[in-house]
Order: structure tokens, then sequence, then C-alpha cells
């Protein structure tokens, strides 16, 4: 699980980020960004609504499956932003591991909050 200073902590942040951010889509997954440069370090909330499951446990494994591969490819993502990553379909819950982690990292890399290799 990603570290509790990186995570978003109230509404009033998402709801900035939610209004003033730029969007990347994919077919399940959206992800919504925003440099913060009045934060050290970046900030990630993932977001999985009630239509997607009904059930918490179900969101929640999907919410920890994204939230363990944006923390292993943590120290590869520019700093500082406000990331939501948004998902839109349950397909999420099983499909494989590489699979997830290869749309995330699309996501990440087409906003461009991948660093670039020196």
């Amino acid at each position: 699980m990603l570290e509790h200073r990186y995570r978003f902590h109230g509404h009033g942040s998402v709801r900035r980020l939610y209004q003033h951010g730029d969007t990347v889509r994919q077919r399940a997954v959206t992800l919504r960004y925003r440099k913060n440069p009045s934060r050290v370090h970046s900030r990630v909330t993932i977001v999985v609504a009630k239509k997607v499951f009904k059930a918490a446990t179900k969101r929640n494994r999907i919410r920890r499956r994204i939230y363990e591969i944006v923390r292993r490819h943590w120290n590869d993502l520019e700093q500082p932003y406000d990331i939501a990553i948004i998902v839109f379909d349950g397909a999420t819950m099983v499909i494989p591991h590489e699979e997830l982690e290869a749309v995330v990292l699309q996501l990440l890399n087409e906003a461009g909050l991948v660093k670039k290799a020196d």
C-alpha cells in the first residue's frame, strides 16, 4: 500500500483536481492529473464507483491492486503532481496483474508523469 503522506485527505483537493486537472483515458480507466507546486511529493487517489461493484470488498480489491502498481513505480514518477485514477469497468478486478500494470503505466506515460531516462 502507498504511504499515507502520498494519498489524498479530504474532498476539497480531489474536487480541485476534478475541476482543473487534465485527463487521459483508456477503455476501463481514466487518469486525471494536475501539477501541484505547493507540495513536495505527489499525491494519488484511486476512485472506484459503486456502479462498478456494489460490494465494498470488491471495490477495495481493485483499489489495492492499483495502489500496489503505483507504489512499485513511485520513484519513476515526476513530482509533485496530484493524480486520480478512476476505474469504470469491473473487469479490472479479474484481469492479470501484468495487463493492469501495462494499462496504468500507459496512462502515466501518456500524461507525461513518468521521468524520462537521462
